[in-house]
């Protein structure tokens, strides 16, 4: 079988309707590591011949939790547009009203029904920086007793018109409030063993991948073990817009329409550094990737892009989360 290389989107009617989906790749030479693939809604099945149990993920992104108290008083003219921006919302199923604390309670209570080995949180489970909102996330995790791994969004670090650089301000907050989710590994990149599967954390939350982040990505492709690559934002997949996708072509200073909203750096005028580019290249490229999750736009959709599908996951905060299992194949 030749090499193929195709692009299948799925969007949010799909995910809502249950719609199944399905690619396989088998036939790659010396890649015994990826099988078939399947989406039902919002539960995604991976087949891999490396594989020789079952596991299972639950992941969620972009709860975007607003929950202050009087240490954030300092902070108001910083925090004040996103912490009135998801206070109700209306569930992505039902269209009954709620809010991000519920349907955060919520997918604990489902993952204490499915038993998951981890609970993957990948990004914008708080909408800025809130002590009161970190505090609260980590009792409820503590409380339900699963594994779980963390990677910011950028909304979780970010205190919007604040002096200084994006990866000076991600790096201040990472440190000052966002570290306890961290739980002591790399806030930038980390991997967790899951059964046979790697789960690799990335942080790319200002758009842009880090040599040293490419580095510890191109380490874990020579391992030759099965990967689940998570970021916040979607990697760039043809046919999908410039604000969907860490790596597009036209991504760059003319084209970035939130900066002044957000009150933030705009984005580099020369574009993606080539550290970046490359990073996406090779990410698609990886013969042991089983598949690419992210969260950020809010929107469900699924892409395959030589042969490797990327799920996106609809928003926590309307209720969703993404129930994962890697299988073995039959």
């Amino acid at each position: 079988m030749k090499r193929r290389s195709f692009v299948l989107g799925a969007g949010a009617a799909v995910a809502a309707a249950g719609v199944r989906v399905s690619g396989a790749d088998r036939g790659f030479p010396g890649e015994p590591v990826r099988g078939s693939f399947a989406l039902d809604g919002t539960r995604v099945r991976i087949f891999s011949p490396a594989c020789r149990e079952a596991v299972r993920i639950l992941m969620l992104a972009d709860t975007h939790l607003f929950r202050d108290d009087q240490r954030g008083a300092p902070f108001i003219e910083f925090s004040g547009r996103m912490a009135r921006a998801y206070n109700q919302t209306k569930h992505f199923t039902t269209g009954e009203p709620t809010d991000p604390e519920q349907a955060f309670a919520a997918a604990l209570i489902r993952a204490r029904e499915w038993k998951p080995e981890l609970l993957a949180l990948v990004g914008d489970i708080v909408s800025f920086p809130s002590e009161a909102a970190v505090e609260w996330v980590l009792r409820k995790l503590s409380a339900v007793g699963i594994p779980f791994q963390y990677t910011a969004g950028n909304h979780d670090w970010h205190y919007e018109g604040m002096a200084g650089t994006l990866v000076e301000l991600r790096a201040t907050w990472t440190r000052e409030r966002l570290a306890p989710l961290h739980q002591g590994a790399d806030p930038l990149m980390s991997v967790r063993a899951v059964g046979d599967v790697r789960v690799v954390m990335l942080d790319n939350s200002n758009y842009e991948i880090l040599p040293e982040q490419l580095e510890f990505f191109r380490g874990e492709v020579r391992s030759g073990k099965p990967i689940l690559l998570m970021v916040h934002i979607p990697l760039f997949a043809p046919g999908r817009s410039l604000g969907f996708g860490c790596g597009h072509p036209d991504w760059g200073g003319k084209n970035d329409r939130g900066y002044e909203l957000e009150r933030r750096e705009r984005w580099r005028e020369s574009g993606h550094t080539e550290v970046t580019r490359t990073f996406h290249r090779e990410v698609f490229q990886a013969a042991n990737l089983l598949g690419v999750f992210a969260g950020h736009v809010h929107r469900p959709s699924l892409d395959v892009v030589n042969g490797i599908p990327q799920f996106v996951t609809e928003a926590n905060a309307v209720g969703a989360w993404m129930e994962i299992e890697v299988l073995p194949a039959v």
